[in-house]
């Protein structure tokens, strides 16, 4: 293995895939290839001593362990006291700390500026030594961490709530609200009044339950994806020598995005969810799911049936049921149900890794449907449309007027994520 990652397990192939995309659109043909080789605690130090490498990211638990076997290692590396990259320069092994600047690219793109803020940094693994030293660095007046039983310094979880709810940021470093734990969160943000910004380094998903209840709070919070492709991309620059700008950085990351994010269409019955969908899922490649036909689909019957026997509580837990699947996906089209947007754990579930876009369709082009019970006469649409429309507006991300064709339609979602 020339250029990859060591680690102890290593399944997680999203690393390879960050430096497929990088490589593929920065020099439009292959670079290196990236492997993934998995050693044993006792295996590290020969296999460095052997120097048949020229450029290794280093995976916990083996960050600390590697050091005493370089020859040097960075400043940031030094501060940190972790190194997660490696570069082999004639036989002389060099280490560096590139989720120092990550997460320096992480605060400047959410618009988080530490200086002169109160930060709370939760965890105490090594990227939370990350966070610290950038925190530091960029001017933060006070940086305290956060963990469950308080070591190494730390505060606990109730020292935090009793004496540090003036805190102005939130950095999470833990593994939790990570998938598949896509509800968990690691702080209730009530009782932190003064907060202006958040950040939650986990990228799986792309919204955590942290993220979503920050933004239902009015409070800007970011991902941990834009941190995870940068430390690639600076990985890639000491692979290659290269300098990446700042415009191309956005790029990639920007195309791995929408990659891994689901989009996601809601608005009334007949506004064009599953005609756009399906334009959309076929320019893109992707696979199309729509709640609806879920439904139908794992019922064995019409919606109508369901509505007649059943109620529409029963209709909207089946509707729930599919939102909760749909959320772990990645890079799906999702068409919902006129409805779906009515109960708040729907959108959460769908915010996870997706992106709303509102349909948003003239009342005059919304027909009725003998198969929606809710929307089967003009005055019952004109009356949900009056009902639901500011919770459309609400809960989307972004919206599209679909007042002319399909194709018309189609082209605004992707000129919306920017994927044309």
């Amino acid at each position: 293995m020339e250029y990859g990652m060591i680690g102890e397990h290593l399944s997680d192939s999203f690393s390879k895939f960050i430096h497929e995309r990088i490589v593929s659109y920065y020099y439009k043909s292959a670079v290196y290839k990236y492997e993934m080789q998995e050693l044993q605690a006792e295996q590290v130090k020969e296999y460095l001593h052997a120097s048949r490498f020229k450029g290794i990211n280093v995976a916990a638990p083996y960050q600390q362990t590697v050091i005493p076997c370089l020859d040097e290692i960075s400043d940031q590396a030094r501060e940190t006291g972790a190194v997660d990259t490696i570069i082999n320069r004639g036989g002389k092994l060099c280490g560096y700390n590139t989720a120092y600047s990550a997460m320096i690219d992480l605060l400047q793109y959410s618009g988080t500026d530490p200086a002169g803020k109160k930060i709370l940094i939760l965890g105490t693994g090594s990227s939370s030594k990350a966070a610290c030293a950038a925190a530091s660095d960029m001017g933060a007046s006070e940086i305290l961490r956060v963990s469950r039983t308080g070591r190494e310094g730390a505060l606990t979880y109730e020292d935090a709530y009793k004496g540090c709810t003036d805190a102005d940021i939130i950095i999470n470093t833990t593994p939790c609200g990570m998938s598949p734990d896509l509800d968990a969160s690691p702080i209730k943000l009530e009782s932190f009044t003064k907060l202006c910004g958040l950040v939650d380094l986990i990228d799986d998903p792309l919204r955590t339950s942290l993220v979503l209840e920050a933004q239902k709070r009015g409070i800007p919070a970011q991902g941990g994806l834009y941190m995870r492709v940068m430390k690639e991309i600076h990985t890639f620059e000491l692979f290659t020598g290269s300098d990446i700008s700042h415009e191309e950085s956005r790029r990639i990351y920007q195309e791995i995005l929408n990659s891994r994010r689901n989009i996601v269409l809601t608005g009334m019955s007949l506004a064009g969810k599953t005609t756009l969908g399906t334009l959309v899922s076929g320019k893109l490649g992707r696979r199309l799911e729509d709640t609806d036909l879920m439904i139908i689909d794992r019922e064995k019957r019409e919606i109508t049936d369901i509505f007649a026997t059943d109620g529409e509580p029963y209709f909207r837990d089946l509707e729930s049921a599919m939102c909760r699947e749909l959320a772990a996906e990645k890079g799906i089209v999702i068409a919902t149900g006129g409805g779906a947007i009515l109960r708040e754990e729907n959108v959460d579930a769908l915010k996870k890794n997706g992106f709303i876009i509102f349909l948003d369709r003239p009342l005059d082009q919304l027909m009725p449907a003998s198969d929606r019970p809710l929307a089967d006469t003009k005055e019952k649409v004109a009356a949900l449309l009056e009902k639901r429309y500011p919770i459309y507006r609400s809960t989307c991300d972004g919206s599209i007027s679909n007042d002319k064709t399909p194709e018309d339609g189609a082209e605004k979602i992707l000129s919306l994520l920017d994927m044309i």
